[in-house]
This record gives structure tokens, sequence and C-alpha cells, in this order.
């Protein structure tokens, strides 16, 4: 099959090009600019997926389509918005592969995406979900957990500050739960799902087998890098909600609410998507044990 995605260039989207490309697929990427032209079956179409009139015709003499686009975090005064990069860019993606007569179509959500989401992350992501369930297209969607593996940003950024000093505050208790799931497992269940008939119309929840708290994920880090479990001094969560909303438009500021409020309402889920996709994800202290070592 020869596949185009949006959203193929980041930490995720590479891991799902070379797990199609094993397969023997071909890749048609969307990029901003192209670059030095690859091979071994991946090509480039220059684009904007919040600019439709750019991306029409971009999916033309493919087989499927996956989008992968989406942010953390928004800055708004570049046009980096939830509502743009989330809603329109999935609504673009939609008229583009009908408009190439494409049937089959994949959709990357997110964990926590429900329709009475508080954060606006998960809110704009179910806003996109819903187009995707209206489209009438042979469409699936994944939402993964809290991905991790080799040049990921959270995990990596923890454990680079604890390689600084062995303290790490905390907001709140810390004991709410997350369920990592490594980046290479993630990128295998696309890659399946586009062979598996049964997930045509279907929703999964993607994350590993392990539910840490967040004091846990600390210590495990820790261990990976060497270090003993690092001080965990507590930030009172009502202070931080009144700081947290002055300093969040700073680029600089590490934390915004939306973050806040998905961080303490726990990313977790029950595994049933191993029923359908038949492995076992990667244990997560072995996998940031491969690359933070």
């Amino acid at each position: 099959m020869k596949i185009f995605i949006a959203g193929g260039t980041g930490f995720v989207g590479g891991h799902i090009v070379e797990a199609l490309r094993k397969q023997g697929h071909t890749v048609r990427l969307l990029v901003h600019r192209r670059g030095p032209e690859t091979s071994n079956g991946v090509d480039q179409v220059e684009g904007d997926v919040t600019l439709l009139e750019s991306i029409e015709s971009a999916a033309e003499g493919c087989d499927a389509v996956i989008n992968l686009v989406g942010i953390i975090r928004e800055f708004p005064a570049r046009g980096v918005t939830f509502e743009r990069l989330h809603v329109q860019a999935t609504a673009n993606m939609l008229t583009a592969t009908s408009k190439a007569g494409i049937r089959r179509y994949l959709q990357m959500s997110a964990l926590g995406t429900r329709p009475d989401a508080v954060s606006r992350y998960h809110g704009t992501k179910f806003q996109a979900e819903e187009l995707v369930r209206s489209s009438g297209l042979d469409m699936t969607i994944l939402r993964p957990s809290l991905i991790y593996g080799p040049k990921d940003a959270f995990i990596n950024m923890l454990a680079g500050q604890l390689r600084l000093a062995p303290i790490m505050p905390v907001i709140g208790s810390g004991t709410y739960r997350l369920q990592p799931i490594h980046v290479s497992d993630v990128a295998r269940c696309f890659a399946m799902a586009l062979q598996l008939n049964e997930s045509i119309g279907q929703c999964y929840e993607l994350c590993g087998n392990e539910r840490l708290t967040y004091l846990e994920l600390l210590d495990a880090i820790a261990t990976a890098i060497g270090r003993t479990a690092p001080f965990k001094p507590r930030a009172p969560l009502g202070v931080m909600k009144l700081i947290i909303p002055i300093f969040q438009h700073l680029p600089q500021f590490p934390i915004t609410m939306d973050q806040l409020q998905m961080l303490i309402e726990e990313n977790i889920c029950d595994g049933s998507w191993k029923k359908v996709f038949g492995f076992e994800p990667r244990s997560f202290q072995e996998g940031i044990w491969e690359y933070l070592r």
C-alpha cells in the first residue's frame, strides 16, 4: 500500500514510518519544506495541513491516509492553536482523503479524549474524532497514553533535570497515575491496524502494562540513569492553580493549566487493545533503560 501521512516527521511519526516500511508499504510524507530526497519507499510533498488548498491533491494515488498532527501546547501569536491543529487540520485531511477517493483513514488522538473533557486539548481532540466518525470513511482512531522512547520530550526532560540535581518538585500529591507506552508499540499498532479489517470503525486506547504514580515514575527514571530516588518537595495544587494562569503564556514557563489538568486527572486504560493487536507492550523500566542509561 501507499500511505499518505501528515505529522509524520516528528518523534512518533518517524517510528510509524519505519514500521510501515518494514511491512513493505511506501510512504508519502506531508512536509512544510521539502528536504533531501529520501529513498527506501519514502517521498515528500509540500503543504500546510491547516490550508486545505495546499493539500487537496496531496493524497492522490495513495491507498490510505494517516493523520498524526497534534500539539500539546498552544502559541496563539504564532497561529499554533488546538482548534487549528486538531480540528481544522483533521477536517482538511478528511476532505483531501475523500477527494482522492481513498477509503482507509487512521487518526491519532489521545488517551483521555472524551465529550466532557475539562482540558481544551482533549476537548478539541474529541471534536476531531467526531469529524472522523461522521466522515463515512473506513476509519480507525487510536488514543495513546504518554508515549516514551528515544528522543521523547517528557521522559528525557525529567531525566535531564534529575541529572542536574536529585530534586524534583511535584505538584499536589503526586499519586496521580500514568500508564506510559513505548513509541515502537504505538507504531506497531498503527501498522497493524491497516491490515486488520476488524479495526475499521473502532477506537482503541493504547497504554502500557504498568500503572505508575507520578512519584513512582520519577523514581524509575532516577534508577535508569543510575541515581538515587530524588527529593520531591510538594507544590500545593491550589497555589499552582493561581500561579500557572499568570505565567503560562510565557514560552519558557514549563506548564499550562491544560497540561496540569491532564496530569492530575490521570492517564490510564484497561489494556483491552492487546486482545485485538495480539502482543504485550514493552515494560517501562526496560524501555527507558535502553535510551537513558
